[in-house]
């Protein structure tokens, strides 16, 4: 006699809209996905936390600008109250304060409102692995923001006081610290490469170079030392 086959396991998804009219039908959408639940619907980020606090709850698809409390400080509560749940941005807003606001709260992924259904429910599962999808313009909004940044640092680096625990090292080329910004994004080595239209072998001396001379261990301390530095 065969054994059943193995139920999928459903990602309990909490959809956080202050609009009825895109909360709804994108709650009703996700429903259609086989492997994802539809637990609670919020209109603010105080319910999202009340919702997460009934739980279990697994990913989190947040709007940014919600009344009582956004979802940046929403985000931000989750990060440090309940870790394991899964933060993923959908919003009209792709500004910088938004997006640095939103990845540095912790959120895993950021996706504006024309993202279509696919790019959420793929998003949703990503983030619930612990991978990191960022929408094709916040990925150049960011690229940009590190390229000027890594721009300023070289220009001004024999001007510039120290700031401890924000520098990194002189010598690190403005290659290097936007491969260090892409790292701190979540990006893997393939991501990197084509955002930066150079191979993964490149992407890897690039890694070696960075890590040796800021005495950097991992990809996790990385990714500490990008968000230190501001670049992530």
């Amino acid at each position: 006699m065969s054994e059943p086959a193995q139920q999928q396991q459903q990602l309990r998804v909490v959809v956080a809209d202050d609009q009825a009219a895109v909360r709804e039908p994108l709650a009703a959408v996700l429903a259609l996905a086989e492997d994802m639940d539809v637990v609670a619907a919020a209109s603010n980020g105080h319910e999202v936390l009340e919702a997460v606090a009934a739980g279990p709850v697994d990913v989190v698809l947040m709007d940014l600008r919600m009344p009582v409390m956004d979802g940046i400080e929403a985000t931000r509560r989750l990060a440090e109250q309940y870790p394991e749940v899964a933060v993923v941005v959908l919003t009209t807003f792709a500004d910088d304060d938004s997006i640095l606001g939103a990845l540095g709260a912790g959120a895993r992924g950021y996706l504006t409102k024309n993202a279509g259904r696919r790019d959420i429910t793929r998003a949703i599962r990503a983030a619930a692995a612990g991978q990191s999808v960022l929408d094709r313009a916040v990925q150049d909004r960011l690229l940009a923001t590190a390229r000027a940044a890594a721009g300023a640092a070289a220009g001004a680096k024999s001007n510039s006081p120290a700031q401890p625990g924000r520098d990194l090292p002189a010598d690190l080329t403005p290659r290097e610290r936007e491969v260090l910004a892409l790292i701190g994004l979540g990006l893997p080595n393939r991501g990197i490469a084509e955002k930066l239209f150079i191979s993964e072998a490149t992407v890897k001396t690039h890694i070696n170079n960075l890590f040796a001379k800021a005495g950097i261990r991992d990809r996790s301390d990385a990714v500490r030392r990008a968000i230190e530095a501001g670049l992530a």
